[in-house]
């Protein structure tokens, strides 16, 4: 069952999340330092990621076409409506913002890495699982540190992560017949060199250094596949 490692995956998030949920109740003094706690590693995450890649002019013109269009959509815009959404559907005391943070922090964080395309590929081709298995049993720690400061949010992850690597596998024969394998080496590197930038700058925001928009972003992640095409086209 080509989805069985994806699933798992997603089980893993709503399981860490769910937990998170309980141990919620905590005192705001000690959620702040766990949220700087929190912080810091989402930065150390993001600094570990974005040096995968040598790259930088694709992936500093990914950031650019990115950004411009995730300002003409107002994609952060819409997606703290979303947040405001949820929170007037689930949860009348939150904060739409937090939970819009929780989405993409956790979304971010899960779905950007080599672990989630390469073990989708390999669920795919191979229906061998174990890379999502062991990704599945992080992302629930994850999920579960993550739900205790940003709360409820974090859970929504899930849903980026099902579709992102159920169409992976799903397309796996496809995407290795259409893409050739320098290809996607070099594009699994530079997509995650981009978004660990976007999880620097999350990491920034939690500190308070920054306020930077990462939702807007976001197009970022795809328009990289984009731009290296036409940089590997260019010096071939």
């Amino acid at each position: 069952m080509a989805l069985l490692g994806t699933l798992v995956n997603g089980l893993g998030i709503i399981v860490g999340s769910f937990i998170g949920l309980f141990l919620s109740k905590i005192p705001e003094k000690m959620k702040e330092t766990i949220m700087n706690g929190i912080g810091l590693t989402v930065v150390m995450i993001g600094l570990s990621m974005s040096f995968t890649s040598d790259r930088v002019i694709v992936i500093l013109l990914s950031l650019l076409t990115g950004a411009i269009i995730g300002e003409f959509i107002e994609l952060d815009s819409k997606l703290n409506a979303l947040g405001g959404w949820i929170e007037s559907k689930f949860q009348k005391k939150s904060n739409q913002s937090m939970i819009a943070q929780g989405f993409i922090t956790a979304s971010l964080i899960f779905v950007i890495g080599a672990m989630s395309v390469i073990g989708a590929l390999d669920s795919g081709l191979r229906n061998d699982h174990e890379i999502l298995f062991t990704k599945a049993m992080i992302d629930g720690f994850v999920a579960l540190v993550l739900t205790t400061t940003l709360g409820f949010g974090v859970i929504f992850a899930v849903i980026p992560v099902v579709l992102y690597q159920g169409t992976i596998a799903l397309f796996a024969t496809q995407i290795e017949m259409w893409l050739p394998e320098s290809f996607l080496s070099h594009f699994i590197d530079d997509m995650t060199a981009t978004g660990g930038l976007l999880i620097l700058a999350i990491g920034l925001n939690l500190l308070n250094i920054t306020n930077i928009r990462v939702a807007n972003l976001l197009p970022s992640i795809v328009t990289v596949g984009f731009i290296l095409a036409g940089y590997m086209a260019f010096i071939s």
